[in-house]
């Protein structure tokens, strides 16, 4: 028997009877790390990892290939980290995936914010509805700009088509900014909508994330829907 198991168990029993909430973060990691560290004290790694990116959220938000590179941090629990925040976002959208109807931007940009959780790059997604702002699918198009040749408005306009949307919500994220429109995503707004509008779909809005907050272009005097 490990002389850490005592200490395990305990840790274990107190997250069971009051969860998180009254854990520092050095201890959230600790107790992450039993799952991936068999057999060792994971207190010292859980301060290296702290010490090196600076905050619980930058450390599950860091690549695996970053994260192997702490001392004590094998490939098992690099990749243990990293699904934490991939299984977060997924339960995050799992919720609001019981919102079927979306009859206000606000009911929109909490419907896509989740979405965005932990991603460190540029995402684009669109979100089609029917006439009756009825989700038909809500679909990520591509990583970086809009305006990058990785996600061409060709696709937006193909993607809609597919879903039978009547109108379609445009998302994207900042992800070391705020949730401001830039000139460029502004720009960006009136060449999808006129390429939609060519289809005689309606582009209701573009809104931009940032962690949990999110703006509307339509909101923020930029743009109007035809």
């Amino acid at each position: 028997m490990s002389i850490h198991d005592g200490h395990r168990q305990r840790m274990k029993e107190r997250f069971l009877a009051e969860g998180l909430d009254n854990f520092s973060d050095i201890q959230v990691l600790e107790l992450l790390l039993f799952y991936a560290v068999p057999r060792q004290d994971t207190n010292p790694i859980a301060h290296a990892l702290l010490e090196r990116f600076g905050t619980l959220a930058q450390v599950l938000e860091t690549p695996v290939a970053e994260l192997e590179k702490v001392k004590g941090v094998g490939h098992n629990a690099a990749v243990l980290l990293n699904l934490s925040t991939e299984l977060g976002r997924r339960y995050q959208v799992s919720r609001m995936m019981q919102t079927r109807i979306l009859a206000s931007v606000e009911e929109c940009g909490k419907y896509l914010v989740p979405r965005f959780f932990g991603r460190r790059n540029e995402t684009v997604f669109i979100l089609c509805l029917d006439a009756k702002c009825k989700v038909l699918g809500c679909v990520e198009v591509g990583e970086g700009s809009v305006n990058s040749a990785g996600v061409p408005v060709r696709r937006i306009v193909e993607t809609a088509l597919a879903y039978n949307a009547t109108t379609v919500i445009l998302a994207h994220n900042h992800p070391s900014g705020l949730a401001l429109p830039s000139g460029e995503d502004v720009q960006t707004t009136h060449r999808v909508a006129a390429a939609l509008n060519a289809v005689e779909i309606s582009l209701a809005d573009h809104i931009v994330v940032a962690d949990d907050d999110f703006v509307s272009i339509v909101q923020s005097g930029y743009y109007r829907p035809e």
